[in-house]
């Protein structure tokens, strides 16, 4: 057995997304490689696939949990089984994981053919579908449950429109009450209706968003102006404060006003007076005069 995987990430929330993969005869509408998706019943199909060569095969469902997993194992034809495994990445992005194993069809020569490049091959085949799967979600109506409400369906490289799909599938296709001629018409009326709504809506977009980033220019250059203006003005006064001091600076000092020039003692006027004014040493003058003695008592007070 042989095993290939591979997956992709969509912008939807995990229910819708699980409830549009299961609707596999929906697959050659927007998928490359997928000749015919047909039901015998609820449980099982018959599939037609075209890589490299054609392939078939019956597959029976099997371990299938809502939006969580789908999975199948073929019952004849090509013998292959596989796993889809739904991960939610948020409230709307899911990731969708692809397992499929496969016996190649012709013994060791196919097992020669994958080693010599078919496995890359099938890899890329694989990839591919799964990402119109992708596109075919996205383009579809928020909450949309039905693949045929996408405009993604038949897009150039899907085997619908190509013509590659089986006579079975075109058959299936013809009893589909949604693939009427009147119901296709009316569907492609619709989408170029919201084609046209689309293309509006992002013209105004566009033009708000031009708009937007005109103002914003604008406001960018008058606060560059008002920033170059503050600039001036401080510069300006800055000049006119260092003119007033080199002026100021030019003025000669009045010693009259100036401390350190003038003075010598307690201030401006005792600086200008002897130290001792009095005719003896302050120290000395409170001696007693001649004549007395210094040992005589004072007077009594009569």
């Amino acid at each position: 057995m042989v095993e290939h995987s591979t997956s992709v990430m969509v912008k939807a929330p995990v229910h819708q997304v699980y409830a549009l993969f299961t609707h596999f005869n929906d697959f050659p509408k927007f998928m490359s490689f997928v000749k015919e998706v047909t039901y015998y019943d609820e449980q099982r199909s018959h599939w037609v696939v075209q890589v490299g060569r054609q392939y078939e095969w019956d597959a029976v469902n099997e371990d299938w949990i809502v939006d969580k997993q789908v999975g199948w194992r073929s019952t004849n034809g090509l013998r292959n089984s596989g796993r889809v495994k739904f991960r939610p990445l948020g409230p709307e992005r899911t990731s969708v994981d692809v397992y499929i194993r496969y016996t190649p069809p012709t013994g060791s020569l196919g097992g020669l053919g994958e080693a010599l490049g078919g496995g890359a091959y099938f890899n890329s085949v694989l990839q591919k579908d799964l990402t119109h799967f992708a596109r075919m979600v996205e383009e579809a109506p928020a909450g949309a449950l039905d693949p045929m409400s996408s405009h993604y369906l038949f897009h150039e490289e899907s085997a619908a429109k190509k013509g590659q799909i089986t006579s079975r599938q075109r058959e299936a296709m013809e009893r589909d009450p949604m693939m009427r001629p009147e119901t296709l018409a009316e569907r492609d009326e619709m989408i170029k209706r919201e084609a046209t709504l689309r293309r509006q809506s992002e013209a105004e977009q566009e033009e708000i968003r031009k708009r937007q980033k005109e103002l914003e220019h604008s406001m960018k250059q008058q606060r560059q102006v008002l920033m170059e203006e503050a600039s001036i003005k401080r510069r300006h006064e800055q000049r006119a404060r260092e003119e007033a001091q080199r002026q100021s600076d030019m003025i000669p000092l009045d010693p009259r006003h100036v401390y350190a020039a003038s003075a010598r003692g307690l201030g401006d006027k005792d600086g200008l007076r002897t130290r001792h004014p009095f005719a003896q040493d302050p120290m000395t003058s409170r001696r007693l005069s001649s004549g007395k003695s210094e040992d005589t008592p004072p007077a009594k007070a009569e």
